[in-house]
């Protein structure tokens, strides 16, 4: 391998590198920013922690014999459950993001694969929920979960326009 070579792999390495630890910070910052919101929707209605327990108990548990949401029992281990998956789907939705900005930086026509991303994760939620487990629409309310999301992508995209900071979508 000659000095040219191995300088452009160092570099397509450290772009990688930069692509997947941005693409986790942004993830963790999208997760955090949901759970505190939905964290403070469930104090304000007196049921703490209610919404990562439905949530887990739809995902890992399912609906079959289940009455109500309403009637689950708040479990801690449901929710730390919920929550490292929730955290790692954040993540995935953050490489991805970040892997569309790097190649938007390079050729703008992509920028509207991020509004199209956006687009997808932000009614995602709903859609999957109308599919496999309708009683969540029936817990949580949609209003509010549509807000958790636009507040988690606001602050997703926040770090990601003071990480690129010269990306123009505009022509």
């Amino acid at each position: 391998m000659t000095g040219q070579s191995q300088v452009q792999a160092r570099g397509i390495a450290r772009q990688g590198h930069r692509i997947y630890e941005e693409g986790m910070i942004s993830g963790v910052i999208g997760a955090a920013t949901i759970a505190l919101w939905f964290f403070i929707v469930d104090s304000l209605q007196g049921q703490l922690l209610f919404t990562p327990s439905v949530l887990g108990y739809s995902l890992l548990k399912g609906e079959a014999g289940l009455t109500s949401f309403q009637s689950i029992p708040i479990s801690i281990e449901v929710v730390f459950m919920f929550t490292w998956i929730h955290g790692l789907v954040f993540v995935a939705i953050g490489v991805a993001g970040s892997w569309l900005l790097h190649l938007a930086e390079r050729d703008p026509n992509y920028g509207f694969g991020i509004l199209l991303l956006f687009v997808l994760f932000e009614f995602g939620f709903i859609c999957v929920s109308l599919l496999f487990s309708e009683g969540v629409l029936q817990a949580l309310t949609i209003p509010d979960i549509l807000i958790g999301n636009l507040l988690a992508a606001t602050a997703m995209g926040i770090y990601f326009w003071r990480k690129h900071p010269g990306l123009n979508f505009l022509p």
